[in-house]
């Protein structure tokens, strides 16, 4: 009996230490978890005007962030969130800024600032180029009944591929398009790391209005005197500067500490140590982009200068009205991951590159940006360019080689495929362990006999 008593003893406290344990290493996560559902919550539901049910049951539907109870605050335009009574946080929506984690240190008030100029005229003219309806144009070169097979292809079993939308563009005219129940072509839809792109494309502006040279040193104080000092914006742009970083979104990191906890997220990649020499080591990095997105503001006389630019030179300017590029607390674009726009205005993006940056007559960029952003960086396995992704044989073996594309996470893509004359766009909340993209993508690009 005595040894019963002891054996049941011993593993109460065995349970006890693990749950003890499981506390102390899980408590740290839950600022993260409430912080993300937070955010999305407010960000859907100000910028989208979703109801909170349901981005809870679609958009924040996954572990741990499922965790989370959260409430909307409509006269404040705030979202809060917390795990189990633990961890409260807070985000706030500004117009024309998007919504932001409330830093500890700071009052709602205090992250109320300005806004970006927006010019929102319609056009008179179809699809991209206006707001009129399209012309019905009937292609030889298509078969349709394959294109509508694959489109209708990933939608099946949507509680597993969870596809949201799917835009299909051929020659400047929509050839196919279709949403999941619930969401239109008005729903604006975030574009995660696709932004990444986005954000790259002001700079291919930067320099074709300005001269700006991408092989010049970055302009970081803190890297003057050490060997950081050699790392150029190209560096940057190819993810090989050879900073410390950790991308890692199932865990406390670098990346997962900037996006929910960080003020000033530009900061967060500069304040990191050379790891490698630059140009010698590839390591897909958030904390670069949001670098970027600080250091673009270096390049402007005001803050108001820097709002502006992106709409007046890029997204306004081709009728990407829809967009949306949120900031973090300390003003900056989150050029990593927060970029909003409907599924259209991010096949628009699409065709300003299919175009080689012009668009309708009017040159954005310089052709040779297309060159830049689609040659393999060093050490990417040829997989990666200048913050657009590229095929391989081993990425997508079906469809053509030249396809190149910006990449979200949940699976949002912008495939651009010039041999085709084609721009294809696929948004969601799964990715490639649940869709299959290959045979997506292939499906398309071989129903056109271009």
């Amino acid at each position: 009996m005595k040894n019963f008593k002891r054996i049941l003893l011993y593993t109460l406290l065995f349970f006890v230490l693990i749950l003890i344990y499981a506390g102390y290493t899980n408590y740290p996560k839950l600022e993260l978890i409430s912080g993300f559902a937070a955010k999305n919550i407010c960000s859907c539901k100000f910028i989208d005007q979703r109801a909170i049910d349901y981005t809870e049951t679609n958009d924040n539907n996954f572990s741990p962030v499922n965790l989370a109870e959260n409430s909307v605050d409509l006269e404040q335009k705030t979202a809060t969130a917390d795990v189990f009574g633990l961890k409260e946080r807070t985000a706030i929506y500004r117009k024309g800024l998007g919504c932001v984690l409330v830093p500890q240190n700071k009052i709602l008030g205090d992250l109320i600032a300005q806004q970006p100029r927006r010019i929102l005229a319609p056009k008179p003219l179809p699809f991209p180029y206006g707001d009129a309806l399209q012309k019905d144009t009937v292609f030889s070169t298509i078969d349709y009944n394959q294109i509508q097979h694959t489109v209708d292809a990933a939608f099946k079993n949507n509680d597993i591929q969870k596809t949201r939308a799917v835009l299909v563009i051929y020659k400047d005219q929509i050839i196919a398009e279709r949403y999941a129940d619930s969401l239109n072509r008005n729903s604006r839809l975030l574009g995660w790391s696709m932004t990444k792109s986005v954000l790259a494309t002001l700079y291919g502006i930067l320099s074709f209005d300005r001269g700006f040279k991408i092989d010049q040193p970055a302009k970081v104080e803190a890297w003057r005197n050490d060997q950081r000092a050699e790392i150029t914006y190209a560096d940057l742009f190819h993810m090989n500067s050879g900073l410390e970083w950790e991308e890692d979104y199932s865990q406390i990191s670098d990346v997962t500490k900037m996006l929910f906890q960080a003020e000033d997220m530009s900061k967060v990649q500069a304040e990191k140590q050379a790891a490698f020499p630059p140009n010698t080591h590839f390591n897909y990095s958030s904390g670069t982009t949001n670098l970027l997105a600080g250091l673009l503001r270096k390049e402007f006389d005001s803050y108001q200068q820097y709002l502006n630019f992106p709409y007046d030179k890029l997204i306004d300017r081709i009728g990407m009205n829809s967009m949306v590029l949120e900031t973090d607390a300390a003003g900056n674009f989150v050029g990593s991951s927060y970029g909003w726009a409907t599924t259209r205005d991010w096949g628009k993006f699409g065709l300003l590159y299919l175009h080689q940056g012009n668009w309708n007559g009017d040159q954005l960029f310089d052709k040779k940006w297309i060159d830049f952003v689609t040659t393999p960086a060093a050490n990417s396995a040829k997989e990666y360019g200048g913050h657009f992704w590229l095929n391989t044989p081993e990425k997508l073996p079906d469809a053509p080689m030249d396809t190149y594309y910006a990449d979200g996470f949940q699976g949002q893509r912008v495939y651009i495929v010039p041999s085709k004359d084609l721009v294809v766009v696929r948004l969601g909340l799964a990715s490639t362990a649940y869709f299959d993209f290959n045979a997506f993508l292939s499906g398309i690009t071989q129903a056109i006999n271009h």
